[in-house]
């Protein structure tokens, strides 16, 4: 098994900008082998590449019994709206109600490069929405409103984890292309 530790808020790898999968090779293969690993361990219904500290624009999904992977997606949302309860596994055990697109058509790629495309809506949407989120820096709490937001900072202030380190972060030798590890 390749189950990763999952970064939590606060980790700056979640902040960032995931850069595109530009090589679609056995590492890509191997990453998104892990991240479809760690999030049935967790378990969660998603997890990005950033939430394992790999800055890639790839995630996995398992909602509804489908179980998937998107590389470099790009999101059509419908204009109606949905709201329901939305957790994270970087912020474990907070969940908010959160808005969000009821409708999605994602496309992107598959682990070998090939087009794909998927359509959803309620819990996939939201889970494709969130996942793709964290690859552009953005963790759902930042959609809530000032005053839900107020309220889930202060909860995650008062999690047993918030005063967790950080893991420590391993220095490749060789190039990485300004990836992470």
């Amino acid at each position: 098994m390749a189950i990763q530790p999952i970064r939590i808020f606060g980790d700056p790898v979640l902040r960032m900008t995931a850069q595109p999968v530009t090589t679609f090779d056995k590492e890509l293969r191997t990453l998104v082998k892990n991240l479809t690993e760690t999030m049935q361990d967790a378990p969660g219904s998603g997890l990005a590449a950033p939430q394992i500290g790999v800055s890639l624009r790839v995630f996995t999904y398992h909602v509804d019994g489908e179980l998937g992977h998107l590389v470099n997606p790009s999101l059509d949302l419908t204009e109606e709206q949905q709201d329901g309860e939305e957790g994270c596994l970087s912020l474990p055990g907070l969940s908010f109600d959160t808005r969000r697109a009821y409708g999605v058509v994602a496309k992107g790629f598959n682990m070998h490069g090939d087009p794909v495309t998927i359509e959803g809506t309620r819990l996939l949407a939201r889970c494709i929405q969130h996942e793709t989120d964290h690859l552009d820096g953005i963790i759902f709490i930042d959609r809530l409103d000032r005053e839900h937001r107020k309220e889930a900072m202060r909860a995650i202030r008062e999690a047993e984890w918030a005063d967790e380190a950080a893991p420590q972060v391993r220095v490749s030798p060789h190039s990485t292309f300004g990836r992470a590890l």
